[in-house]
């Protein structure tokens, strides 16, 4: 495989390469493996998920750990998001989930344990489960716990997975339902809300900077939690960063998927949305639950003091800057902080045609008959060269003949490296069908469901569906390969999730490009590293040119850190932990929990991410300002 001179991947973020996390190996539950010829289809799931739950709460009220582990398989793996640990922590195999239950016996005291339903579930003829749900309680806290049995040889059922998570402060519930504000408003409201917007009385507790999804998660959070939030947009209008991007930008993963807290999409909301219908929507979102945002404002600079908050200069959009003093900073600002990744390449200066980030490109009409260049092969790259053939037509007319002239774009694609592609007909139903889809499980308890299954386990069956799925785009993968277009199925195979996980990028749901470059609409360069700018292109090493009158680079985004550095300063970034991928127990670093920095945050992901973590991250400083938990450092997390 010939690799581009400038490297196949954006900077990393402030981090080492995804490959460097060690995967451990992880052996599904198969029937073969456990010994089990066949599990009856009737299975009474409730009733044997009910009395091994009923037999699990006896031996915590007894904490009789030999009891507990007895009623899991060895290879068992245990999940906790900061219902035990105030932590994300995954533990596997009896002798991790022994000593984490040693360690934290005498910190909790677990209580009004509830079975609340169980269902039979096979995803493979080889694979059974019984998933089952309930709640509990901790001194602190009301939580949930989801987890699945598997058949044993000698027909009894054994735990595989447990999850536990924490819902809310038992104390301070959000303020949502039956805790809304029941009062009447006659004539106040309008100057009530410019005065909690403006902050006039005082300065939040948390400033966010950055109002896309994941900053307004947030804030929606924080704000039914009773915490003063502040929202700082760069753009005009929230929603701009939706808004002003390529005009053929469209979400490739379901509505079910997508929905944000509180508000979910209305059900005629199409099932992939538009771009700049998101944007619409996060400013409705924005609006409807009375977020405080300035808009047209820039966070140019935060200092910490020595209490661990923050004093935070914003310049405003007219003109004026207000310094003010938060305890929590929240970076919500997007994987790759908003920063353009260009290659470094030689000669740019020679080049005599335009030069254009995806981020800049606003519609194919903007360049009719040119030739383009685009070098990039994951989503960015499809979308914008479809858009090139799809909408880079138009119409000359010369008026003293009366003769037309059809013009389109001529549209290459420059492929650095193997490109995960699957089409969003056959992949997301295999995907997530059986948990965000029409008529599946509510989007809170889905979200759930889907975490309860810790990643490494994830990833081996993903191996399964990548395989389905691939087996389903057969026609078009072949018809990719003819024409040399480079494919795989992800990283180990995991295909798609894995790839959002650990890398951020490198694959492409296909809503029609891949056709369009199996069809020879799109044109592909794929056979030579690039050597250098020319005059009227690029040159690649094995001496071969392309002429272009505009380079587009669909080359993804450098690291959030750059953004961090330039307010925080380097002696804060570079105590930060490193960003994104997934840690040694499969959760993903840094994102939603303890940064390294104490009160700093970062809060990013799409849009089922946001609205899962949003949560997780709000309780983390609510327990923090109610002295429930001393501070988001790591000496108050358990480190076992």
């Amino acid at each position: 495989m010939v690799q581009a001179r400038f490297g196949k991947e954006a900077p990393s973020l402030h981090t080492s390469p995804m490959a460097a996390v060690d995967t451990p190996t992880v052996n599904l539950p198969t029937l073969d493996r456990l010994g089990v010829s066949a599990v009856p289809k009737d299975v009474d799931a409730k009733k044997v998920a009910s009395l091994w739950f009923d037999s699990l709460v006896k031996n915590i009220e007894d904490k009789n750990i030999d009891g507990i582990l007895s009623l899991f398989h060895p290879d068992a793996w245990f999940r906790d998001m900061l219902a035990l640990t105030w932590a994300f922590r995954t533990f596997q195999g009896a002798s991790k989930i022994r000593k984490f239950l040693e360690d934290t016996r005498s910190a909790y005291t677990l209580s009004a344990f509830k079975f609340t339903d169980a269902t039979f579930e096979s995803p493979y003829p080889d694979l059974a489960w019984i998933l089952g749900r309930f709640t509990f309680e901790t001194e602190i806290g009301a939580c949930s716990g989801i987890f699945r049995l598997i058949p044993t040889a000698d027909g009894h059922w054994t735990g595989f997975t447990f999850y536990t998570n924490l819902e809310e402060l038992k104390e301070f519930p959000e303020k949502i339902g039956s805790l809304r504000n029941h009062l009447p408003n006659h004539g106040k409201w309008l100057a009530q809300r410019e005065r909690e917007k403006e902050f006039v009385d005082g300065d939040p507790t948390v400033l966010i900077v950055g109002g896309g999804q994941s900053g307004l998660d947030v804030a929606a959070r924080l704000k039914h939690l009773d915490v003063p939030t502040l929202v700082v947009e760069k753009n005009e209008r929230i929603g701009d960063q939706w808004r002003h991007r390529y005009q053929a930008l469209c979400l490739h993963d379901p509505v079910w998927y997508d929905h944000m807290p509180y508000l979910p999409f209305p059900p005629s909301w199409p099932v992939y949305t538009p771009a700049q219908k998101l944007a619409g929507w996060l400013e409705y979102y924005a609006e409807a639950l009375e977020l405080n945002v300035w808009t047209k404002s820039t966070v140019v600079k935060a200092v910490q003091d020595g209490n661990n908050e923050w004093d935070v200069t914003v310049e405003r959009g007219d003109g004026s800057t207000r310094v003010l003093h938060v305890k929590h900073l929240v970076f919500a600002i997007g994987l790759g902080g908003n920063n353009p990744y260009f290659p470094n390449i030689p000669g740019k200066e020679e080049y005599q045609g335009q030069v254009l980030h995806s981020t800049q490109h606003g519609s194919a009409k903007d360049h009719l008959g040119k030739k383009v260049l685009i070098v990039g092969s994951a989503t960015s790259a499809h979308d914008v060269a479809a858009d090139y053939v799809e909408h880079g037509v138009g119409m000359y007319f010369i008026l003293i003949t009366c003769v037309d002239y059809s013009v389109s774009a001529d549209v290459t694609m420059y492929q650095r490296d193997k490109t995960y592609i699957m089409t969003t007909k056959e992949g997301m139903p295999r995907m997530i069908g059986q948990v965000w889809w029409e008529g599946k499980w509510p989007v809170d308890v889905a979200d759930r469901v889907d975490a309860s299954l810790p990643t490494f386990v994830t990833e081996e069956i993903s191996k399964r569906i990548t395989l389905d799925i691939a087996e389903a785009d057969k026609q078009l993968l072949e018809g990719l390969k003819k024409v040399g277009f480079r494919t795989y199925l992800g990283d180990r195979g995991c295909g798609f999730l894995a790839m959002a996980k650990r890398r951020g990028g490198g694959y492409y749901l296909d809503v029609g490009a891949s056709q369009m470059v199996a069809d020879g609409k799109i044109k592909l360069k794929n056979d030579s590293a690039i050597k250098r700018y020319t005059k009227t292109g690029l040159e690649f090493e094995d001496g071969s040119t392309v002429d272009a009158d505009v380079i587009l680079f669909a080359t993804g985004f450098d690291s959030p850190m750059i953004t961090a550095e330039k307010i925080l300063g380097k002696g804060v970034t570079d105590r930060l932990k490193p960003m994104w991928s997934v840690d040694a127990e499969g959760e993903i670093r840094t994102a939603w929990r303890d940064s390294g920095v104490p009160n700093f945050w970062f809060m990013m992901g799409n849009l089922m991410l946001c609205r899962f973590h949003s949560k997780h991250l709000a309780l983390q400083i609510k327990a923090i300002e109610e002295g429930i938990l001393k501070g988001s450092g790591p000496e108050n997390r358990y480190l076992a």
